[in-house]
C-alpha cells in the first residue's frame, strides 16, 4: 500500500508540474507574477516626482474604484496606457503605485518572457494571461520593455511566422476584445516608442501616453528624502544642494547615489552619512572610482595645467554654468575633471550659451597650447564633445546662418534593431562640404576665443596650475580666493561681446 500510494502522489505531482508554467505542458502558460494589496505596498506616496503623470494616472484608479461616476456620462475605461520616459525614471514603480492606489490585483510581465524558442507559445501566453486578468477584473496588466515584442512588422528580418510578430499580433487583438464589463487596464512602459507598431499605439488599444521625464531639482530633493529615510545622515547634509549638483540623474541614479554614500560611511567606520560622503558618491557614479595609478610630474603638470584652462575659461564667460570644482584627480576613464553645477535645470539652450560650452571644452586644449607649446592625447573627448555638440548646433538645430533654418539627417533608426544601420544622407556633396566647414569655424573660433580669455589672464591660470599640483582639488570658494573674485562675478567679467559676434557671424 505504502508503494501504491507513493506511485499515485508522484503521478499527482507529475501530472500538476506539467500543467503549470514551468512544466512539461506549461510552456504556454502565462509567466506574470500577480501582486495583490497584500504583497505589495507601493502607493503614489512612495513616488516622488511626477507630478503631472499621478494627476494623468489618478483618473484610472477613480475608475477602477468607482466606475459608475465616469460610465453615468458615457465615459469608458482607457483599454491602455503607455509610460514612456529614459531608463531609471520610474515606469515600473509608477505602474505598481498605480495597483496599490487602486486596490486591484496586478500582473507584471516583461516584453521578453513571452518569446520561446516554438512558434506561438508567446501568442499562447498572452492569452493566457489576458483571460486570468478578465477573470480578476477590476486588474491591471504591466507589460515592461514593450518595444522587445512592439517593434514595427514588415521590417524584412523574419516573416510573418516571426514569433515576435505572432506574439504582437495576439497582443492586438486580446486588446480589442474587451468587454464593456471587463475593467482590465493595460500599462506598458518602454524607453524607445520611436520603434513600436502604429497599430499597437493607436487610440483603441493605448489610448494614452504619458512621459515620464527626469526630474528637476524640486523633485530630487524629494527622491533623495525617500531614499535617505532608512539612512543615518548627519544633520548638517542639505539635501537641497544635492539635488542641485545632480543635475540629469533619474530615480534610480539618486536611489544608487544613496545606496552609494552608505556604504562609503560604513567603509569609514562612521556612524553617520556626511556631506563628503554624498560628494564622493556622485564623483564615484559620473567619473568612475578613483584610481590609484602613480603619475610621474610631468604628465601631472600637463593634466594640472589642462584642467586649469577649463576651469579659468568657465569662470570668465558670460553667462555659463557656475564652477563647482576642479580635480586631478584620476578617475574611471578620465585623468582629471572640471565640473560646473547649472543654477537651475536647463530646457532652453540659446547659441550663446552652446558658444561658450564648445569654447570651455577647448579650453584645456588652448591652455597646453600656451603653457607648453604642444597638445596633447588628454583633449581626444574634449575634441570628441565639442564637434558633436558643434555638429548639432549645425545639422539639428539651425545655428549657422550660411546654411539656414534647415536640419540635415544625419543617419536613419532601424524599426528592428533599433540602431543607426546606414548613413543616409539627404542633402548633397556641396551641402556636406558647408556643414563641415561650419562645424570648423565653430570649433576654431571658439578655441581662439579661450586662448584670448587664457592670454589676457595669464598670471590666473599659472596660480590655478601651482594650486592643483599643491592640493590636486579645489572647490569654488577655493578659486575664488586664490583669483581674488568676488563668488558672484566671475560669469562675465568679459563681457562676452567677442562670443555673440561669433555665434551672430
Amino acid at each position: 500500500m505504502l508503494i501504491i500510494g507513493f506511485f499515485i502522489y508522484t503521478s499527482r505531482r507529475l501530472q500538476q508540474g506539467a500543467g503549470g508554467p514551468g512544466g512539461l505542458f506549461g510552456f504556454g502558460k502565462s509567466k506574470a507574477r500577480l501582486f495583490t494589496r497584500s504583497t505589495s505596498h507601493i502607493t503614489f506616496r512612495d513616488v516622488a516626482g511626477l507630478e503631472n503623470t499621478k494627476k494623468e494616472l489618478q483618473e484610472v484608479v477613480d475608475y477602477l474604484k468607482a466606475p459608475s461616476k465616469y460610465t453615468s456620462l458615457g465615459g469608458e475605461l482607457p483599454n491602455g496606457i503607455l509610460l514612456v520616459g529614459p531608463p531609471g525614471v520610474g515606469k515600473t514603480h509608477m505602474a505598481r503605485a498605480v495597483a496599490g492606489e487602486a486596490d486591484v490585483p496586478f500582473y507584471s510581465i516583461s516584453g521578453s518572457e513571452f518569446i520561446e524558442m516554438f512558434v506561438g507559445v508567446g501568442a499562447s501566453r498572452v492569452r493566457d494571461m489576458f483571460d486570468k486578468a478578465k477573470k480578476e477584473s477590476p486588474s491591471i496588466i504591466f507589460i515592461d520593455e514593450l518595444d522587445s515584442i512592439g517593434r514595427v512588422r514588415g521590417t524584412g528580418l523574419g516573416g510573418g511566422h516571426d514569433e515576435r510578430e505572432q506574439t504582437l499580433n495576439q497582443i492586438l487583438a486580446e486588446m480589442d476584445g474587451f468587454a464593456p464589463h471587463e475593467s482590465v487596464v493595460v500599462l506598458a512602459a518602454t524607453n524607445r516608442p520611436d520603434v513600436l507598431d502604429p497599430a499597437l499605439i493607436r487610440p483603441g488599444r493605448f489610448d494614452r501616453r504619458i512621459s515620464l521625464d527626469l526630474p528637476q531639482k524640486k523633485a530630487r530633493k524629494a527622491i533623495l528624502e525617500i531614499h535617505t529615510r532608512d539612512i543615518p545622515v548627519a544633520s548638517d547634509v542639505d539635501l537641497g544642494s544635492i539635488a542641485a549638483r545632480t543635475a540629469g540623474f533619474s530615480g534610480a541614479d539618486l536611489k544608487n547615489l544613496a545606496n552609494e554614500a552608505a556604504l562609503l560611511a560604513a567603509r569609514k567606520e562612521k556612524k553617520e552619512v556626511t556631506d563628503e560622503d554624498f560628494d564622493n558618491a556622485r564623483d564615484k557614479i559620473i567619473m568612475g572610482v578613483e584610481r590609484e595609478d602613480m603619475i610621474n610630474e610631468g604628465e601631472k603638470r600637463i593634466i594640472a595645467c589642462h584642467e586649469a584652462g577649463h576651469a579659468l575659461v568657465a569662470r570668465f564667460m558670460k553667462g555659463a554654468d557656475p564652477l563647482e570644482k576642479v580635480s586631478i584627480i584620476p578617475r574611471g576613464s578620465s585623468l582629471g575633471a572640471t565640473e560646473q553645477i547649472p543654477v537651475e535645470d536647463r530646457h532652453n539652450l540659446s547659441r550663446t550659451y552652446l558658444m561658450n560650452r564648445v569654447a570651455i571644452m577647448l579650453g584645456g586644449r588652448a591652455s597646453e597650447k600656451i603653457l607648453y607649446n604642444e597638445v596633447s592625447t588628454g583633449a581626444g573627448d574634449d575634441l570628441k564633445k565639442a564637434t558633436e555638440l558643434a555638429r548639432r548646433m549645425v545639422c539639428q538645430w539651425g545655428m549657422s546662418d550660411k546654411l539656414g533654418p534647415v536640419t540635415f539627417r544625419q543617419g536613419e533608426p532601424h524599426p528592428f534593431l533599433g540602431r543607426e544601420m546606414t548613413q543616409a544622407r539627404d542633402f548633397s556633396e556641396e551641402t556636406a562640404r558647408l556643414i563641415d566647414e561650419e562645424i570648423r569655424r565653430i570649433t576654431e573660433q571658439m578655441e581662439e576665443r579661450a586662448r584670448e580669455t587664457l592670454k589676457n589672464n595669464r598670471e590666473k591660470l599659472d596660480a590655478l596650475t601651482y594650486a592643483l599640483l599643491e592640493h590636486e582639488t579645489l572647490s569654488r570658494e577655493e578659486i575664488d580666493e586664490l583669483l581674488g573674485m568676488e563668488p558672484d562675478a566671475g560669469h562675465g567679467e568679459e563681457e562676452n561681446e567677442s562670443g555673440k559676434e561669433a555665434a551672430n557671424e
